[in-house]
């Protein structure tokens, strides 16, 4: 159960963090968009509404989950470059996989939203000067204080763990 949950394992933050790392965070957010349409360009009905595991989400919701979550990624880059230490917006994503869109939607309005999304975020993120990703945002609920730097490569695992929940579910 837990390989369907983690398919690529769960995030784990490294200890030293250089621009190298930093750019091929950035890297995957740039090519995510480009990797998840080549994986569902061609899917039915059916596979759209095939879970990725007991009691998960259908392809089509982690499809829309990756629209609502990136959007929300770009915003808390913005807020940690714009203002001093501020309070991100959590959302209830597991309310969000269940309204209509997120449902019964089509996902190339999502997939649309994430190559806008990413786009910005590559271009925002290129340009700045390495001690910029030492900003930090608190996630009120996690009780916590994370640098942009954590937020990046959280973000970049993010895409690749969604993408491996879908192409294990239409092997």
């Amino acid at each position: 159960m837990e390989d369907l949950k983690y398919p690529i394992g769960e995030y784990s933050y490294p200890e030293n963090v250089n621009e190298t790392q930093i750019n091929l965070w950035i890297d995957l957010l740039e090519d995510f968009p480009a990797q998840l349409t080549n994986v569902t360009s061609n899917l039915n009905k059916e596979q759209l509404e095939t879970r990725y595991r007991p009691d998960g989400w259908t392809v089509r919701q982690v499809i829309h989950h990756l629209a609502d979550s990136h959007i929300n990624a770009y915003t808390r880059v913005k807020l940690t470059l714009t203002e001093d230490n501020p309070i991100i917006r959590p959302y209830q994503e597991e309310i969000w996989a269940e309204l209509p869109e997120a449902q019964s939607g089509n996902i190339a309005m999502s997939i649309a939203i994430l190559k806008a999304v990413h786009e910005r975020l590559a271009v925002t993120l290129r340009a700045l000067d390495f001690p910029a990703f030492n900003r930090k945002y608190i996630h009120p609920s996690a009780n916590q204080q994370f640098t942009l730097s954590y937020l990046v490569g959280n973000y970049a695992w993010h895409g690749q763990h969604h993408l491996a929940h879908i192409i294990s579910t239409l092997k």
